[in-house]
């Protein structure tokens, strides 16, 4: 009876052993599997973050008409990498033509606190600035309201969220003296996003074309931004020859618009197209996503201060 009764055992062990191998497999649990993509999402971004070439000291801008004087406070990234940062950062569409960006050295494109500095130039002639006090800037702005919601209803055919422009954060002013123009805009994206973004434009007028610096960040942090414009405005000049001063009606084009114009964003006279290419997104609490906005900034913030 015992042999018997040993037998029965080791064929129960037997018959019941795939189950028990089976229960004794780990479950893919929800907290392991967000684990995971914390992991593969921390190896993409310190990857990109390596791949950044951070500059400072003068910087003669790719099209050769302006130069800019990086101090040590401050770090520019070429064009291609600009794309990276608007587009697989802060999710903006992709195709953006920048002259590169600029960047506080103590953030990341990564932090939430982040706030960044888009460069561009369009070179459709002198800017005649004659009827810059005539401007109504309260009918501007509805007027480019209603240009946001048209742009707005293209860029959601495209799959993208929608722009809607809620008003000035700042007016417009244009220094006569120093030929360059300030306002801001503060910009609402799509229904997700909690916070509005706000785009603070700088233009510097010259010879033959504009340079556009653009801000991007949120609308809190508005007066850190206030206290940055002179400093981003004194590191752009343009180059001998290109200069506001230096026009020459007998030989240089004269643009198919005004102060207003530039303000409005219809920079495209030939198309009369709302130039949405210039408003980009601060995309805040994209790595909110998977809870580590924190871990990250303390992983890549004594990089960012020592590059």
């Amino acid at each position: 009876m015992k042999k018997t009764g040993i037998w029965l055992y080791l064929l129960l062990i037997f018959a019941l052993s795939p189950t028990i191998a089976e229960e004794a497999q780990p479950v893919e649990t929800e907290e392991s599997s967000s684990s995971a993509e914390e992991t593969e999402y921390m190896a993409w971004a310190k990857s990109l973050w390596a791949s950044l070439d951070r500059q400072k000291g003068d910087i003669v801008l790719p099209q050769g008409n302006a130069t800019l004087h990086v101090p040590a406070t401050f770090y520019y990234l070429n064009p291609a990498d600009t794309e990276k940062v608007l587009v697989d950062v802060w999710g903006n569409p992709p195709g953006s033509e920048t002259l590169g960006m600029l960047f506080s050295t103590d953030v990341t494109p990564f932090d939430d606190n982040a706030w960044g500095v888009t460069i561009a130039y369009e070179e459709d002639g002198y800017v005649s600035d004659e009827n810059a006090k005539d401007i109504d800037f309260g009918e501007l702005l509805q007027q480019m309201q209603e240009d946001t919601r048209v742009a707005s209803s293209e860029r959601q055919k495209q799959g993208y969220e929608a722009i809607e422009l809620v008003g000035w954060a700042a007016q417009p002013y244009y220094d006569e003296a120093t030929k360059k123009l300030y306002w801001a805009k503060e910009l609402k994206f799509g229904e997700a996003v909690q916070e509005n973004t706000l785009n603070y434009n700088i233009r510097v007028l010259g010879r033959k074309g504009v340079l556009l610096l653009n801000f991007i960040a949120g609308m809190n942090q508005k007066a850190l931004i206030d206290g940055q414009v002179n400093s981003v405005l004194a590191m752009a000049e343009f180059n001998p020859g290109s200069r506001y001063e230096e026009f020459d009606p007998e030989f240089d084009k004269v643009a198919a618009y005004g102060i207003g114009a530039l303000v409005a964003g219809k920079v495209m006279a030939k198309t009369g197209l709302f130039a949405v290419a210039l408003i980009f997104l601060k995309k805040y609490g994209v790595l909110l996503l998977f809870g580590i906005a924190a871990l990250f900034g303390k992983l890549f913030k004594r990089k960012a201060t020592t590059a």
